[in-house]
């Protein structure tokens, strides 16, 4: 009793938060077991980068992720949120590559096997930090299985899938134009270039027909790539150039003879109908090459500098070479013109360094077989995009998707499990590291230097962190998970790479639901970035404001699928929220005087106001739970916020003090339930959403649990749905209102008590009746005064005319009898408004015939309601008017 009477003054989040989750940690409340008694529930943490820092995306998707998971555990599910990090293979090694600058070293001068090992050291040492800070923000992660994607389980997942996978012959080492960051120096998949609008050229350049007067005119962005060129191309059925098949143009540059080609390729509607073939350096010109059989020249290294096919360009930076040649363009008076250009410039997404696409051997993934399956899951509603509009993206992705190149030029990730024989040359694929060449018997063999796309591991994470490829007990009873929260920014990194993984290698899909956010953008909706300076740290708000004002901040008006504005006032609301509850808890609390002994409680003492609540509470249990079955998390807090502000702070609390202060009162023991039982859910209601401050609220409260996170969750209850009651206290409460109202139009003091009287029917007169003690004590009222007639009141009464009752207050000394023409004047004027609006609805013939019946009824519900409302503001003003 005494930890319930003693509750601090004020709320201090930093007194309270770790200290709780210390608690939740040791009791063992996030850990999962199976169990086959239970239903599980699952959801896998969208590893964080091991080189984070929590920004506001993190704070954003695991907020959403545990709101979910604390849900459904109350619920009486046998919840598992598994979390993990990624080794982010580019990142990181760039990160490393970084600190040995600084001590005057490169990756080439220290080695591979030093590298790596300067690699896991820094994993070490800074690979735990955004998992401390996933901690503060109170996710409820099974932390005992935490999976690394490079540790020894997932990694002999990753060497299984890529031997499986190219034992079928869905992965294969090829020459294919790919994309090239010559900044990271490595090739990066389609799903990593960023397409960003540029400025640009065309330059377009006459290529002289040999043994002729004749030329034909092509167009280029990128005039360095012509050194490259093995041919000009036109449309076969382009009479223009039907002569020129099987000509030789010359490209004088270079002093190369290169042939005129005809292939359905090209346009012949855009620019001159000619084009430059160019296989090395463009992927459509790369599949043309393999059609005509051209040669493939490469004139670029792997740093964007044109090589030694580039002739008297070699060694300069492309944009150098590309000045240089458009000089020299014009001087041999090739150059016909330059014409201002934007367009589409592919980037990449880890330095926004423009790609170059160039020809090379990599290692590839065959993505038609894997992607059909996929496709037809979602199509046929196995796995659900939330929302639906999302699956769009993911059908485009999918339906033109191709080959996924999936070998990096780096050494921190999972190495190709692929090793080739000096002797013979064979090609060795094997889970386990060779000892010879099984065709040869050589033992001289060398393993493929590169390293996976960090995406291959992430593609397995739902049935790798489970324990996958050995069949499991957890892979058996998690999988499939049931939900994959994420932002739609990498539907085509992670979740499709996941779903066609997931169906090829556990012939099940890896979750039911992709539930897609969007991203943190500032109060003025710009996305948060460096160069804007206007980035929050979700750290810094935390240690401000405390972790459930900055959940509350990230959760209120979110919808699924659309961005987010964050802003201070969001977190100073939930902070105000978080002291309101704190403060009506200690009220309430303040009156437990001894240990209450609710087992003598009657419900048949319950008042209106008692069954009101609890039966609002029942609705918002019921409603709140519909919207989180379908996701809606913003909709769902602002209706917990609602009730628990509004109806149980401002309302009941109000309504039950003055049983609570009169200690004979008969019904008191009943209020002190009512006020426990509705504190408590509400707490259970608000836990998912703001963890810390329900749960030290909660621990005072008599309920007879050990935590509110392992409660069980509020569900309806016929028992306690109370319509009738529910509609009486609206008409008392929009009463109450009125009075209040009136009273600060015409600035009556409150010390000032008046005298009310309301007019209403015979079952609002009855209905009335019990609300006179709240009249005298809510809304300043000396006398209260219920009739059915007008008779004998004061014409110079204030009046209102709400739903169901007309309340006047005679007010002779405080009057403005101008200022209540005046208000009366203008709730006639919107009055009207409404009416005008109401009538052209109903009066549209479309509107009635196509509006679903109960809008349509509720409509016409709101004419009659106006027209009589008008009525009386009508008479009333002509009184007035009269007295006048």
């Amino acid at each position: 009793m005494d930890s319930r009477k003693n509750m601090a003054k004020t709320y201090d989040p930093k007194q309270v938060e770790d200290r709780i989750y210390k608690q939740w940690i040791d009791a063992g409340y996030f850990h999962a077991e199976p169990d086959e008694s239970r239903t599980p529930f699952t959801i896998v943490m969208p590893p964080p980068n091991i080189t984070g820092q929590l920004h506001m995306g993190h704070a954003l998707d695991n907020t959403l992720q545990d709101i979910l998971v604390r849900w459904r555990r109350m619920q009486g599910y046998n919840t598992l949120w598994l979390p993990g990090t990624d080794h982010a293979s580019i990142a990181t090694e760039a990160k490393i590559v970084e600190a040995l600058a600084q001590e005057g070293l490169s990756k080439e001068k220290l080695g591979r096997e030093k590298f790596l090992e300067r690699a896991w050291e820094w994993k070490r040492h800074y690979g735990g930090r955004i998992v401390e800070q996933l901690k503060k923000l109170g996710s409820s992660c099974d932390w005992d299985r935490e999976r690394f994607t490079m540790d020894e389980g997932l990694s002999n997942a990753v060497r299984q899938v890529f031997v499986r996978l190219y034992e079928k012959g869905l992965i294969y080492r090829g020459e294919r134009i790919i994309n090239w960051c010559p900044k990271c120096c490595t090739s990066i998949s389609d799903a990593e270039v960023e397409h960003e609008e540029k400025e640009g050229h065309f330059w377009h350049i006459k290529y002289p027909i040999k043994d002729s007067d004749e030329y034909v005119i092509v167009a280029t962005t990128r005039p360095e790539t012509m050194l490259g060129d093995t041919a000009v191309a036109v449309h076969p059925e382009d009479g223009r150039y039907a002569h020129l098949v099987g000509k030789t143009a010359l490209f004088p540059l270079m002093n190369r003879e290169i042939p005129v080609i005809a292939d359905t390729y090209v346009d012949r509607e855009f620019g001159t109908g000619v084009v430059k073939i160019t296989p090395a350096h463009d992927p459509n010109d790369f599949e043309v090459g393999l059609r005509h059989n051209l040669p493939q020249i490469r004139v670029m290294d792997d740093n964007a500098r044109m090589n030694e096919n580039a002739g008297k360009y070699e060694g300069l930076d492309r944009y150098e070479a590309r000045k240089q040649i458009v000089e020299d363009l014009k001087k041999l008076g090739l150059l016909v013109k330059i014409e201002a250009h934007s367009h589409n410039v592919g980037t990449c997404y880890r330095c926004s360094t423009v790609i170059e696409p160039i020809i090379s051997k990599q290692w590839f993934v065959k993505m038609k077989p894997l992607a059909e399956p996929a496709i037809e899951v979602v199509k046929n509603g196995t796995v659900k995009f939330v929302p639906e509009r999302f699956s769009k993206i993911y059908f485009n992705w999918m339906e033109n998707i191709q080959d996924w190149c999936i070998s990096r030029q780096l050494w921190w990730g999972h190495r190709i499990p692929a090793w080739y024989c000096r002797e013979c040359g064979e090609t060795i694929v094997a889970g386990e590291d060779p000892e010879k060449c099984p065709k040869c018997g050589s033992k001289n063999l060398e393993q493929d230097p590169d390293t996976l796309d960090t995406w291959f591991s992430s593609a397995l994470w739902p049935f790798s962190t489970l324990g996958w490829p050995d069949d499991t007990e957890e892979l058996r009873y998690f999988y499939p998970t049931d939900v994959l929260v994420t932002g739609y920014d990498i539907i085509f990194f992670w979740v499709a790479r996941m779903i066609f993984s997931g169906l090829e290698h556990m012939k099940k899909e890896p979750f039911k639901y992709v539930f897609i956010h969007g991203i943190v953008r500032d109060a003025l909706g710009r996305k948060m970035s460096k160069s804007l300076g206007n980035g929050i740290d979700p750290l810094d708000i935390i240690d401000r404001y405390g972790t459930d004002a900055l959940r509350f901040a990230l959760t209120i008006g979110n919808s699924p699928g659309n961005d987010l504005r964050f802003s201070d006032e969001k977190v100073e609301a939930a902070r105000n929220f978080a002291n309101k509850i704190w403060n009506a808890s200690r009220f309430v609390l303040m009156n437990f005087d001894e240990e209450p002994d609710f087992g003598s409680v009657n419900p048949k003492k319950f008042t209106i106001a008692d069954r009101w609540i609890l039966s609002r509470m029942n609705t918002i249990a019921k409603e709140v739970t519909e919207n989180l079955e379908r996701f809606e998390l913003g909709i769902a807090l602002q209706k917990i916020y609602e009730f628990i502000w509004e109806e149980f702070c401002d309302w009941y609390i109000e309504l039950v003090k003055p049983r609570l202060y009169d200690r004979d009162s008969e019904t008191r023991l009943e209020a002190l339930y009512v006020l426990n039982r509705v504190l408590a859910n509400s707490m259970k209601l608000l836990h998912p959403f703001m963890p810390f401050i329900t749960e030290e609220i909660y621990s005072h409260l008599v309920t007879g649990d050990n935590s509110v996170m392992i409660s069980r969750w509020p569900e309806y209850s016929e028992e306690l749905n109370y319509p009738e009651d529910e509609r009486k206290m609206r008409l008392i409460m929009d009463v109450i209102r009125s009075i209040r109202n009136i009273r600060a139009e015409m600035n009556v003091p409150p010390s000032k008590k008046a005298k009310v009287i309301i007019v209403a029917a015979e079952d609002g007169i009855r209905t009335l009746e019990e609300g006179r003690i709240f009249f005298e004590k809510l809304a300043g009222a000396q006398e209260t005064v219920l009739t059915t007639s007008r008779e004998g009141i004061p014409q110079n009464a204030v009046s209102a005319v709400i739903e169901g009752a007309e309340i006047f207050i005679p007010l002779e000394e405080l009057i403005d009898l101008e200022k209540e023409i005046e208000r009366l004047t203008k709730e006639k004027e919107n009055l009207e408004k409404e009416l005008a609006r109401v009538d052209a609805l109903l009066n549209n013939k479309g509107f009635v015939s196509k509006a679903p019946e109960k809008v349509v009824a509720e409509e016409r519900e709101k004419q009659v309601k106006y027209r009589d409302m008008y009525q009386k503001v009508v008479e009333r003003l002509k009184l007035l008017e009269n007295h006048k």
